[in-house]
């Protein structure tokens, strides 16, 4: 049985599944589908034909289906989508999409933190964190696994690879290729995320395969296409490896940092001396 607090605002129309709870002064409109176990906090605002999954957290303040900020919108017919297990922290914002019928899309278990901003057509997926403060422009693309640091915006129609780190401050204006963490004003690369890569039991030798598509991509002086045929023809074609090839070569924004990244280690080391440290889980 759901929990709808008196004094919130439920609009005649909306779809309200098993165990919701809805507490004071929020506010559900008409065209809302909340699934089961949904909480929406005092104060939030969920507007729109936005439906939000399973035992998802609204939290006080945040914002959800309003209006987009694009000033093409002409009253087209747009949705949201959150799925399950996510948590949409205090002022967050997530902005119905541009064009009709159009998604903007949260996969499940993402973490928004408080004054996150996530603007039209942009798409989710699942277990994405987003720091307090980050910001999202339209159509951006956010891949699985991905963590954007706090106050950090991201360009319009720019994409971030899954497994991959972005520092805070940063200001992300090309695309980030997946697997890789760097961050800053320019943006420079620390090399692949070894130790996320770790914690999520990727195998020593995906980390190795990943590491030479990076050298090859960053470190070699190659021309991108030329860097990206070497790789396919001398890296083992895993399937992270195969990623990382169609991520780059699908890239219109091209590819973030390509120009003046640091040196840093184990990328200054020899080829040799990289394998050894990986043998030795030194990486």
């Amino acid at each position: 049985m759901s929990d709808i607090h008196p004094n919130a605002f439920v609009e005649p129309g909306a779809e309200i599944g098993k165990n919701v709870t809805i507490e004071p002064f929020a506010v559900v409109k008409k065209n809302v589908i909340l699934k089961d176990g949904v909480t929406i906090k005092s104060n939030a605002y969920v507007d729109g034909y936005t439906q939000i999954g399973e035992n998802t957290v609204i939290w006080p303040s945040a914002s959800i289906g309003t209006r987009t900020q694009n000033l093409k919108f002409r009253g087209e017919k747009t949705y949201v989508t959150i799925g399950k297990n996510c948590q949409i922290r205090e002022f967050g914002t997530i902005n119905s999409s541009c064009g009709e019928g159009s998604i903007v899309s949260v996969g499940d278990n993402c973490l928004i933190m408080a004054y996150c901003h996530i603007a039209h057509n942009c798409k989710l997926g699942n277990n994405v964190i987003m720091t307090n403060n980050a910001m999202l422009a339209g159509h951006v693309t956010i891949e699985d696994n991905a963590i954007i640091g706090g106050m950090t915006p991201v360009h319009q129609y720019t994409r971030i690879g899954r497994f991959a780190m972005v520092g805070g401050f940063s200001r992300i204006s090309n695309d980030v290729p997946p697997y890789t963490v760097g961050g800053g004003m320019p943006y420079k690369f620390g090399g692949i995320n070894i130790i996320g890569l770790k914690r999520k039991h990727f195998s020593l030798e995906v980390r190795k395969c990943l590491t030479v598509a990076f050298r090859l991509t960053y470190r070699s002086g190659l021309r991108l296409d030329e860097a990206l045929e070497r790789i396919e023809k001398e890296v083992e074609p895993i399937e992270e490896v195969k990623h990382w090839v169609e991520f780059c070569k699908a890239s219109k924004r091209g590819l973030i940092g390509l120009r003046g990244v640091c040196k840093k280690e184990p990328e200054t080391l020899s080829d040799e001396e990289l394998v050894n440290l990986f043998e030795q889980e030194k990486i």
